[in-house]
């Protein structure tokens, strides 16, 4: 296993972070428990392997992610490097009751990395700064927390100022190689000593699957998940790389690819960001994303349907297109119910044919016509 510095904090984590939001899971709906005879071997095998950094939080798995993860740390304690995370915002005996739930849960005395649940500029400035700031910091003088940090969900712009408040000792965000918005902010972290830790750096999935655009990017990287993997990975400011490993076979996977000291050489990360690059440029041909079309009369999401059509069209991930397409039609959003009324064109900046392209996006998405 590979080790990076996680920010100022002074510890040395494994690039490969186990996300325990994707535990193997037994019975149905909200009954529903983390399946212990697989999830614990496996945070076992990746502990064995040299990951010493996991995550969760009080919501995960049906509320069980955390008394899972409590169980596989039973001996393991001193080695690995906890993070958790409190979504609440505005009540302090809520927020208080979280913490104490997951120290129970965890079975620990403290939590190394103590993270605002999804944060953003406006929640940072409305409940973090005159409020929340104060719970976290008695938590810490208490000793039940060592570091004050957050999972982050918003723009690049306000990405960096939040690190520029000087608040955050290490941030968990979003970025991989289809959505990499916040790399500017990233590095800026980097350079102020926060810690980054990225989670889905497989897209949420839709990297996890083939595509024979991608899989033609860099020689002798075939499988899509370790090239989304490596991408990530080649980037000096990320400390950590959460995968949600669900499988046995996804831990053995991601240590064989974590532990190899080249995740990407700067040639093939240079030709992957001028073929992405390229890629991205075609997709704005089409849709830019810009959103002026809706809101539709029929609630037809045309930004969301064209980005899957780009998606699939330009990289290949035809599967995870198609199931996210499928939750839309299911939600109603798909354009199966487009009346052909014409707004969205006469609203278009790029003036784009919407009427005819929701037609073919349908027929591609639906599997109803040939690719």
């Amino acid at each position: 296993m590979i080790y990076r510095q996680l920010g100022r904090t002074g510890y040395k984590v494994s690039q490969l972070g186990f996300g325990a939001m994707r535990l193997p899971m037994v019975g149905e709906g909200e009954q529903a428990r983390v399946n212990r005879d697989l999830a614990i071997p496996m945070l076992h095998r990746a502990f064995e392997g040299g990951v010493n950094y996991v995550d969760t939080a009080v919501n995960y798995c049906n509320q069980d992610s955390q008394r899972a993860v409590g169980e596989a740390l039973v001996g393991w304690r001193d080695r690995i490097i906890v993070s958790t995370k409190n979504h609440e915002y505005n009540d302090e005996k809520a927020w208080w009751q979280n913490l104490e739930d997951s120290l129970k849960r965890l079975r620990i005395d403290y939590i190394d990395i103590y993270n605002h649940h999804g944060i953003n500029w406006e929640r940072y400035t409305t409940s973090v700064e005159p409020r929340l700031s104060a719970w976290m910091h008695k938590a810490k003088d208490q000793g039940l927390i060592k570091h004050i940090c957050c999972s982050f969900h918003d723009t690049n712009e306000n990405l960096i100022n939040v690190i520029n408040t000087g608040y955050i000792e290490v941030i968990t965000l979003q970025y991989n190689m289809l959505d990499r918005k916040l790399e500017e902010g990233i590095a800026l972290a980097h350079e102020r000593g926060v810690g980054v830790v990225v989670m889905g750096p497989v897209a949420g999935g839709r990297l996890g699957t083939s595509s024979p655009v991608l899989e033609k990017l860099v020689p002798g990287i075939a499988r899509v998940p370790e090239l989304a993997l490596r991408f990530v990975l080649s980037n000096p400011a990320v400390s950590v790389a959460l995968s949600g490993m669900s499988t046995m076979q996804h831990v053995e996977e991601n240590l064989a690819v974590t532990s190899d000291e080249i995740s990407l050489r700067d040639e093939e990360r240079a030709a992957i960001d001028e073929h992405l690059g390229r890629l991205h440029e075609m997709a704005n041909l089409y849709c830019t994303g810009c959103g002026y079309c809706i809101p539709c009369p029929q609630e037809v999401n045309i930004p969301q349907i064209f980005a899957k059509y780009n998606e699939a069209r330009l990289y290949g991930l035809w599967d995870s297109a198609r199931e996210s397409y499928a939750n839309l039609v299911s939600r109603g959003q798909g354009a199966d119910v487009c009346i052909e009324c014409g707004e969205c064109e006469d609203k278009c900046p790029q003036n784009i044919p919407i009427r005819q392209q929701l037609q073919e996006a349908h027929a591609a998405l639906s599997g109803t016509m040939p690719r």
